[in-house]
């Protein structure tokens, strides 16, 4: 972990940060199911070329997983994350295959104060996964808190929660 470079207070919707790429090996892939989704087509190359998948591809846990680590590497270490309450809408949309490169993007949709913590702030994110063909393999939003550099008043927090879009 280096320096916090981002608080919650940089966190504006409308936001776009790359965060990277990884290419999943078959052993990589292999590896994980075997550990965490032992399906037949994420373990096994002749039962993935037996499947709808047409070959060998990586548990959509993976992929998450996946997107974890560049989510980690590439923001949250360098951020004021206090972790995060969930996910919601987690979609896996085309399957991963050995050798595809994954290119992560996220998306701040919202952000707001937390009522009970005037040091912290929440944010809503949408994460989008594309291979290298540019097509979307994965789609998840969810919430982080991060911590603030100044806390927040009763009236920020009153004057935001006034707001029609608050949410």
């Amino acid at each position: 972990m280096g320096a916090i470079r981002y608080y919650w207070e940089d966190l504006l919707p409308g936001s776009v940060r790359e965060l990277g790429s990884v290419t999943p090996t078959a052993d990589e892939i292999k590896e994980f199911a075997r550990q965490f989704d032992p399906q037949p087509f994420h373990v096994d190359e002749a039962a993935g070329q037996r499947s709808i998948y047409g070959a060998l591809c990586a548990s959509g846990w993976h992929t998450c997983s996946m997107a974890m680590r560049l989510t980690v590497e590439n923001f949250l270490n360098e951020s004021a994350s206090l972790g995060s309450p969930g996910l919601e809408n987690l979609r896996w949309l085309k399957p991963v295959f050995p050798g595809d490169t994954l290119r992560l993007q996220q998306t701040i949709t919202q952000a707001r104060p937390l009522r009970k913590r005037a040091d912290a702030g929440l944010v809503r994110t949408m994460w989008e996964m594309f291979n290298q063909h540019g097509d979307k393999v994965l789609q998840m939003e969810g919430y982080g808190m991060f911590g603030r550099r100044t806390p927040a008043t009763p009236e920020e927090i009153a004057q935001y929660e006034a707001r029609p879009d608050a949410t």
